[in-house]
């Protein structure tokens, strides 16, 4: 790094960076980079995607000597704006392109007529850039991967420049379930020949042995991809001197093991969380049943990984499909956000930012991708406030380490054992829809209560548990965390070597709980039935380890006899993250829901006095707190939709005293609006009798995208003035507003619940004077634009769609409520 370079921030949130046909010149590069790093962005992704109608003699071809030429400038440029830059081992997704040949491509298998059929998937790259487009190429196949990479060891020996890390994302190899050696591998890893009983592997009638089969294919199958797949990627990545990003999930693998190949486990959060937090929208184009909702158990497959093995960073591809086009506000992403912090991600990854050349007309270029987190974006003069939030919380969460109790064992092979809904009759394990997988299993139904009711975990892979041993003390020791317990979930098959693995634990000492019953069947079909006599037998001398080993209906209290820490408060509707720092407990608490304001809690590892640290203001105060019933509590106050750290206090500064706020007092008077600025022509100034949308005033107003001001003056009561807490409620902002009162700067408010603190001695009796400059969203523009100019639909390939992936059309919209709705008042 040269000596004028600034350091690379992780801390800071990074944006995936498409480009479009690969049309990027190094003048708008060095521009949009300099955007990026002044509203607060510490890196970019690239991922070459499909090109822009009409430049087709500027698009660059993928790895050809230009486009490596821009890319080196990107990561040149990066370095000087202390900006990091990654980039996908491909173009679109998943991958593939032009040197996958017809014998390399993914195969599909079916048994039809009393024989195999192998036919090719035929799939190719989605949403590919030009020169990356071909077949996608076989996840099984022995060399297809080292085959494929070679094309990109050929393109960046020469590169003095290089991205910090490699990217794969989420599998999406669609029917692949096959490879051409799979027999062999299959009978060299299983011990029998699946082509001796292929009508076990096809039977739909649920009998032991045709389930016993199925497992051993879906075990053959995750093993070949870990190894042929995610390994060989990783390995090449790391002899080049590239860092990993890996999404494991839509794959019919074990995530904990894929994950954990990648330096960076990372995790998705698709489209929008129904959380009860009052005021905030959810799209009314959304579909749940297309998509599902994100899912926090989902996202701790790649954080679980990350604290297993030791690895700091733990990305998200973060607020995919969060609301339609032009309709995504800030106060819409930060409780995406903040189940991502609970769920132990600290490596924001937005989706994302479009390249789009400086002179392009608004809104420039834009991929089908929702959220549009660029310079054109309606919150683009505030999205620095974002990421200053995501910032502070990260910076904390990665300086600290996991500080979970309990492992849990995730019982794959029973999932196996079921029906796939999957093409290609194999599991995959996707994000989008845990319903179809997750939550149906035992274990999905455990950790949902252990999530919900206040315990800290991390699953464990039948692969991982290899790498236990047992401290002095009992505790688990993964090599980097440490825990308390491992819960087996209620399940039925279990691999031999999984239970020889616990038994030794057993006897070294670890404490191990069965939820409800232990697993009465061992995988593999063949020569079972001696393996289960085996089986039974070490089964038997597990379970009469009594000292350390609890087989409970009950599995809640044998946690706690083993010395499982519950965070009570939990069941209060608050969630959240208990890490480490300087061997001192720290904790992410988010309120996602509607059932807590404010309270006395007891937190399980903070005797001491508690510091409160708000990321959002970054203001921290220390915490009253009382000894009732021999137990320290502190008093927490923190609103729906809020978040906050809790640690030891560092120093001894006064605590804040108990207030809750029981009284209010509305702003009245009538209200002057006066837009300010914004397209596609400034509407005349209005009148409120309160506070309002502006879309009321006049037609023009009903188009309007941009800034307004909401002026009133009012008198205020001697109570209120003697209070030492005044809250401003604004009530229902659309979406961003910045107050001053009486003249003075009072903050910018961007997320639920739109309050600020007040100090008294801004007010006065009479004549107080309170201006609100709002920013809406760009939606009502687009309404206009799509009924008069809809040119800028442009794009190759998928063009734009909306929510429904239906072709997009913003003309028939009602008009999105804008400005300040209130209602205003002061809480004291």
């Amino acid at each position: 790094m040269s000596g004028n370079a600034q350091s690379i921030s992780t801390a800071k949130p990074w944006t995936y960076w498409w480009w479009m046909g690969s049309a990027v010149t190094r003048e708008d590069i060095s521009a949009q980079l300099e955007q990026f790093a002044k509203s607060g962005l510490g890196g970019v992704h690239i991922i070459p995607i499909y090109g822009v109608k009409g430049y087709e003699s500027d698009f660059i071809p993928f790895l050809t000597d230009h486009w490596l030429d821009v890319m080196q400038h990107t990561v040149s440029e990066g370095k000087r704006l202390g900006l990091g830059v990654d980039m996908t081992t491909g173009t679109g997704w998943p991958f593939g392109g032009p040197n996958v040949s017809k014998q390399m491509g993914a195969k599909t298998i079916s048994f039809k007529d009393n024989k195999w059929v192998v036919v090719p998937t035929k799939q190719e790259v989605k949403r590919a850039a030009p020169g990356g487009e071909g077949l996608v190429f076989d996840p099984f196949h022995p060399t297809a991967m080292s085959n494929y990479l070679l094309r990109f060891e050929a393109a960046f020996v020469h590169a003095k420049e290089k991205p910090r890390s490699m990217y794969m994302d989420s599998y999406e190899a669609y029917g692949a379930n096959w490879t051409d050696d799979f027999l062999k591998e299959f009978k060299s890893r299983r011990g029998y020949a699946l082509q001796d009983t292929p009508e076990l592997l096809t039977d739909s009638s649920g009998k032991s042995e045709s389930l016993l089969v199925k497992i051993d294919y879906h075990q053959t199958l995750a093993e070949l991809l870990r190894e042929r797949y995610a390994h060989v990627w990783t390995q090449w990545s790391k002899e080049k001197g590239f860092l990993t990003r890996y999404q494991a999930h839509g794959s019919p693998g074990n995530l904990l093991d894929l994950y954990d190949e990648a330096d960076i486990p990372e995790t998705e959060s698709f489209g929008t969380s129904r959380f009860p937090i009052p005021g905030l929208r959810i799209d009314p184009d959304y579909s749940i049943k297309q998509f599902g909702t994100p899912n926090p158990l989902a996202m701790k497959f790649a954080s679980s990984a990350a604290d297993f093995s030791g690895k700091k960073l733990v990305s998200s591809e973060t607020g995919t499909w969060l609301a339609n086009h032009f309709k995504v506000s800030l106060s819409q992403v930060k409780p995406q956000i903040d189940e991502l912090f609970t769920a132990g991600i600290n490596h924001i990854f937005y989706h994302g930012t479009t390249y789009s050349p400086v002179a392009e007309s608004y809104p420039g270029w834009l991929f089908y991708a929702s959220t549009n987190f660029g310079p054109s974006s309606h919150f683009a003069e505030h999205f620095y406030l974002l990421n200053q939030y995501v910032e502070r919380c990260q910076t904390l969460l990665q300086e600290s380490k996991p500080d979970n109790d309990i492992l849990v064992y995730f019982p794959i092979h029973d999932l196996w054992s079921t029906p796939a809904k999957s093409a290609g009759g194999v599991h995959l394990l996707e994000v989008h829809h845990v319903d179809r997988w997750l939550l149906q299993l035992p274990f999905g139904r455990l950790t949902t209560k252990l999530w919900e009711e206040g315990y800290t975990f991390d699953y464990v892979s039948d692969r991982q548990l290899k790498r236990l041993s047992v401290n002095n003390d009992g505790n688990l020791n993964s090599g980097s965390s440490v825990y308390k317990t491992i819960i087996i979930p209620p399940s039925t098959y279990m691999p031999d070597e999984t239970l020889s693995q616990l038994l030794k634990l057993a006897k070294d000492g670890a404490k191990i709980v069965f939820a409800d019953h232990v697993p009465n069947k061992v995988t593999g079909y063949n020569v079972n039935e001696s393996r289960q006599k085996l089986f039974n037998a070490k089964l038997e001398e597990l379970t009469s380890k009594k000292q350390n080993v609890l087989v409970e209906k009950d599995w809640e209290s044998a946690l706690l006899k083993q010395g499982v820490i519950q965070e009570k408060w939990a069941k209060l509707g608050l969630t959240f993250i208990r890490k480490s720092q300087y061997s001192k407990p720290v904790y992410f608490i988010a309120n996602v829901g509607n059932t807590f304001q404010e309270g006395w809690i007891s937190l399980g590892k903070i005797a001491a006095n508690v510091e409160q640290y708000d990321p959002l203001t970054d203001v921290s105060v220390n915490l009253p707190q009382r000894n009732e019933n021999n137990t320290n509590e502190i008093f927490l106050s923190l609103k729906p939709g809020q978040s906050c750290f809790l640690r030891e206090a560092v120093n001894n500064s006064e605590a804040v005293p108990v207030f809750i706020s029981t009284k209010q007092h509305p702003v009245a008077g009538t209200w002057k609006v006066d837009f300010l600025k914004g397209r596609p022509s400034i509407p005349a100034s209005g009148k409120l009798l309160k506070p309002a949308s502006w879309v009321t005033l006049s037609d023009t107003a009903r188009y309007f995208s941009g800034t307004a001001r909401y002026t009133v003056s009012f008198d205020l009561t001697a109570e209120i003035l003697a209070s030492k807490n005044i809250t401003l409620g604004l009530g229902d902002v659309r979406e961003v507003a910045a107050v001053k009162l009486n003249g003075k700067e009072v903050g910018i408010v961007w997320s639920i619940p739109f309050q600020l603190k007040i100090i008294p001695e801004l007010l006065r009796e009479k004549g107080n004077k309170l201006e609100i400059e709002v920013t809406n969203l760009s939606a009502n523009y687009m309404r206009l634009r799509d009924k008069k100019v809809p040119d800028w639909k442009k794009f190759y390939d998928i063009n734009i769609v909306d929510i429904t992936y239906k072709k997009f059309d913003a003309a028939g919209w009602q008009p999105m409520p804008s400005g300040l709705l209130g209602p205003v008042r002061f809480l004291y």
